[in-house]
């Protein structure tokens, strides 16, 4: 049987760095990772390389793979640190960059759509709330500032954040997960009447001002369309993906298809596409599904895209109502179709950002010319 890339990455999932207690995969330690046959090859980025965990690793990781796919199986390991860089800069006499005291985010994953009204916002919620009971540390910010969603969601309406020694905002948290959103910092029944300039200061203030913390995923919840603040994002920060929601009709689908096409002409791997509204199940009737908008069509376009298709979500009354109490379904009722949705699509995205950074190279920031 062939080896594939996802057996290689569950397996090497097993090997933790002591200090950081995390996986290799996790901590994003795996890079260039290739399946050749019998062989499997892939760099491991050491943090420290004079640590007890450096000098084991590489047989712990052939060990992993060995145990995993087969002993016949051949591991080839290249090794390199994270201190490489600043050493050279040293010998030459540059001046090397001085590290940041505030941690950046292992992952962020944008939650895009091509148009409004498809559930983006419910998706990213329950992402993120599905991501942290998964063990995972997890920030959401709401980058769609004339319309935020996350304080009704979450049920913060009325909370706001503070402001450290650092003059870093500091996020809310609830349900596991750290917050941000326009919506804690101006009255909600006032509308933000900003010129794109304004939106795209804030967003970045969002992203870099923020005391966020340790972090494995950060979620950002973009407004739909492809405009200021998706190329704000893409300007400012290294996306490691975007999940694209789509609801199954052709007019979602064709805003889909351009969202997709939008961040893959900036080189912002597309991680997966959420099919949200896929069907709707009767309570009295659960073994039956109406396809109230169309059948697959999300399934359908990422096929034909050659992305990964990540889940569809039903249609439900009780997610609706758990979106508007501010009690997201998959923390609060996870025994509902929509919530075991979300935890699947959240296990599926995990992996897919995990085979990404370790098959693909890091996205660079953009600089966009205007002539």
């Amino acid at each position: 049987m062939a080896i594939t890339v996802e057996q290689v990455i569950d397996a090497l999932g097993t090997v933790v760095e002591p200090e950081r207690g995390k996986d290799i995969v996790r901590l994003r330690m795996v890079k260039d990772l290739r399946v050749d046959g019998e062989t499997v090859r892939f760099t491991l980025v050491l943090p420290n390389p004079a640590s007890p965990f450096a000098r084991t690793v590489e047989d712990a990781v052939r060990r992993a793979v060995g145990k995993a796919v087969g002993a016949g199986v051949r591991v080839e390991v290249s090794l390199d640190n994270e201190m490489i860089g600043l050493g050279d800069d040293l010998m030459l006499g540059g001046a090397a960059e001085t590290p940041s005291s505030t941690p950046e985010p292992l992952n962020l994953i944008a939650v895009a759509s091509g148009k409004g009204g498809v559930g983006k916002s419910t998706v990213a919620v329950n992402l993120a709330v599905a991501l942290a009971k998964q063990g995972y540390d997890v920030g959401l910010v709401d980058t769609d500032i004339y319309g935020p969603s996350i304080p009704t969601m979450f049920g913060l309406k009325d909370a706001r954040p503070t402001v450290n020694e650092e003059r870093k905002i500091v996020p809310l948290q609830k349900y596991g997960v750290r917050l941000l959103s326009m919506g804690f910092l101006v009255d909600p029944d006032k509308a933000v009447i900003w010129r794109g300039p304004m939106v795209t200061s804030a967003v970045q203030q969002f992203l870099g001002d923020t005391a966020w913390g340790e972090l494995d995923f950060l979620i950002m919840d973009l407004p739909p369309g492809t405009g200021d603040i998706q190329l704000t994002i893409v300007q400012t920060v290294s996306l490691a993906g975007v999940v694209i929601v789509s609801t199954p009709q052709d007019v979602a689908l064709a805003d889909a298809r351009k969202g997709v096409s939008m961040f893959e002409q900036v080189n912002v791997p597309v991680l997966g596409i959420v099919e949200n509204m896929a069907y709707f199940t009767p309570p009295e009737l659960p073994d039956r599904k109406y396809y109230l908008f169309g059948e697959g069509g999300a399934r359908r376009l990422a096929e034909e895209l050659g992305v990964p298709f990540l889940g569809e979500v039903p249609i439900e009354q009780s997610l609706r109502e758990h979106c508007d109490a501010g009690t997201p379904v998959v923390a609060e009722a996870p025994e509902h179709p929509s919530a075991q949705a979300f935890t699947r699509i959240a296990e599926r995205t995990a992996r897919q950002t995990a085979i990404r950074n370790a098959t693909l190279p890091a996205t660079e920031k953009i600089e966009i010319l205007h002539r």
